[in-house]
């Protein structure tokens, strides 16, 4: 979500005259047709990212030997945790030199740097909240569940919680600007981490109560009666089936059940997050997003981590996250096209910071960036592997290195595509220029190595139009045939099909393909294993 609103291009232009940056110059989210572009270095940026594991960035040693595997994998950006914990290991006094060590590593290296807020909530539990305020729970309380017991959860209905984190959080903004406005190697910021309500759908803690028995805030009733033709139809029933209140206290507007407590704690972790937002952004107005752990369809809410920025609750998040710019799910889930499908429905941007580092990472991430346009994609624990030039992960990234230029360039405008074929799923039809693209895995040629296989390898692809007629084609185990969209009765035969690469971003061709690569001109086929730009030109014939 970007939020495009008057009163942050006056606080752009104040920042600008006073500290002597400007929007433009910065790392930022701008529109390009009907997508979202990252924009670093004045330049548009596609985030070939790998997360950290949680403890892997404590300290420079135990980083030492994973720098090289992440460029030997072709990544451009890291994320890494920042952990409050050691950042401020006594209150009020800070400490930023890892933080500094992070960044002048990674200039080295030629790499980016997304921060990841480990501050009041990871993975819904305050663990890397300091000592000072796990030691005086008086003062920085925790929720508590249906039975009056305390869980390791900061509540965010506590002023003095909200207080200790924003502080530190601000602290943390005014020196990424000061120590690296000029060479901007930090280009976003993820604010807290996959926030969530455990083992209960609420808190119940005496604050909790009281503000779960007050009137709903003006400022959501106003936002849902606005936006009611655009909310997500599974909120929007809620309210409906309760008559469409615009007064009353939670219960008598969105009804009494476990999905009311839910939106309730939603709408109070939104606030939160977005008073954190706020204060780093009014700092250094660098791109923050929120990240959310996918929730099961058979949980209710309190059995997985509740009320974050989950689909469902994503018109609770926007209402009270004007400062937050990107909502990201991070993937444990096989249902990659339905969970993207679902966060990307309102027309809002795709990133995601966090996918399971399996086999079918690189493959997915290509189909993100092709289908979805997305912003970028960043697998976990990237340091985990044993031999990182050997990796899937830095082939496709290469890939999308070389077509970054062309991606973006024709970003938003519907000339872009990407798919995404299993044994389940063999096929998959794309309408592009003067054409029908028909997509199947490269197994299911009968003379394909693989194709008596039981298990096939998830493959993808991406396709960009340049001009109706001619294609670039980038991927691995495809098989890719074609047909006219407006003469059916004519037939699309290959013109060209050149293998190349990009050198400073100018096509060099490598291998006119023909003959037995091309079957005879009837198809385009990058066989599993390697991974391959192509440059095709068609044309019909009676």
């Amino acid at each position: 979500m970007i939020n495009f609103k008057k009163n942050r291009f006056v606080l752009l232009a104040f920042l600008s005259l006073q500290f002597g940056f400007s929007q433009d110059k910065m790392p930022h989210l701008q529109k390009k047709g009907n997508k979202i572009q990252l924009i670093v270095e004045e330049k548009p940026f596609i985030i070939r990212g790998g997360e950290l594991g949680n403890s892997s960035a404590t300290s420079m040693e135990s980083m030492e030997t994973i720098w090289s595997k992440l460029t030997d994998m072709n990544l451009n950006t890291v994320l890494t945790p920042i952990y409050w914990e050691l950042i401020e290991p006594q209150e009020g006094k800070f400490d930023f030199s890892l933080v500094d060590d992070l960044i002048l590593k990674a200039r080295k290296e030629n790499l980016k740097l997304v921060f990841l807020w480990f501050g009041s909530w990871k993975n819904s539990m305050s663990s890397h909240a300091p000592e000072w305020v796990k030691l005086n729970q008086k003062k920085y309380p925790r929720v508590k569940d249906d039975k009056n017991k305390s869980h390791e959860i900061l509540t965010p209905f506590n002023e003095n919680n909200l207080q200790a984190d924003l502080n530190a959080f601000q602290k943390l903004m005014k020196h990424i600007k000061d120590f690296d406005q000029k060479q901007q190697t930090v280009i976003m910021v993820q604010v807290e981490n996959e926030i969530g309500m455990l083992p209960t759908a609420r808190d119940y803690s005496l604050m909790a109560s009281e503000a779960f028995n007050k009137q709903v805030p003006d400022e959501l009733l106003k936002y849902i009666q606005k936006n009611k033709e655009k909310l997500v139809p599974e909120f929007f029933e809620i309210w409906k089936k309760n008559g469409l209140k615009t007064s009353g206290n939670w219960e008598q507007i969105f009804g009494k059940g476990l999905h009311t407590d839910e939106i309730f704690m939603a709408w109070f972790f939104a606030k939160f997050t977005n008073k954190i937002a706020k204060a780093g952004k009014d700092i250094y107005p660098i791109p923050l997003f929120v990240n959310a752990a996918l929730n099961a369809s058979e949980k209710k809410p309190g059995e997985y981590p509740s009320a974050g920025p989950l689909p469902h609750l994503m018109d609770i998040w926007k209402a009270a996250g004007t400062s937050i710019d990107m909502f990201s799910p991070d993937f444990y889930n096989p249902l990659f096209k339905h969970w993207n499908d679902l966060f990307t429905r309102q027309g809002d941007p795709l990133f995601i910071p966090e996918h399971r580092f399996d086999v079918t990472a690189p493959f997915k991430g290509l189909y993100a960036i092709g289908h979805y346009e997305a912003i970028g994609f960043s697998p976990f624990s990237i340091e985990s592997v044993a031999d990182a030039k050997k990796e899937p992960l830095g082939k496709i990234y290469d890939l999308i290195r070389q077509l970054t230029p062309a991606i973006e360039a024709h970003k938003g405008t519907g000339k872009i595509d990407g798919v995404l074929v299993d044994k389940a799923k063999p096929s998959q039809i794309i309408q592009l220029g003067n054409y029908e693209f028909t997509f199947k895995h490269d197994y299911t040629l009968n003379w394909s190595d693989g194709s008596k296989n039981e298990i096939w390898p998830i493959a993808s692809a991406i396709i960009i139009e340049i001009t109706p007629d001619e294609f670039y084609i980038a991927g691995s185990g495809i098989v890719v045939t074609f047909k006219p969209l407006k003469k059916t009765s004519l037939n699309a035969g290959i013109l060209k099909t050149d293998q190349g690469k990009f050198e400073n971003e100018v096509w060099k061709t490598v291998r006119h393909f023909n003959g037995d690569q091309t079957h005879q001109g009837r198809h385009l086929r990058i066989a599993v294993g390697d991974y391959e730009i192509q440059k095709l030109k068609l044309y019909t014939y009676e």
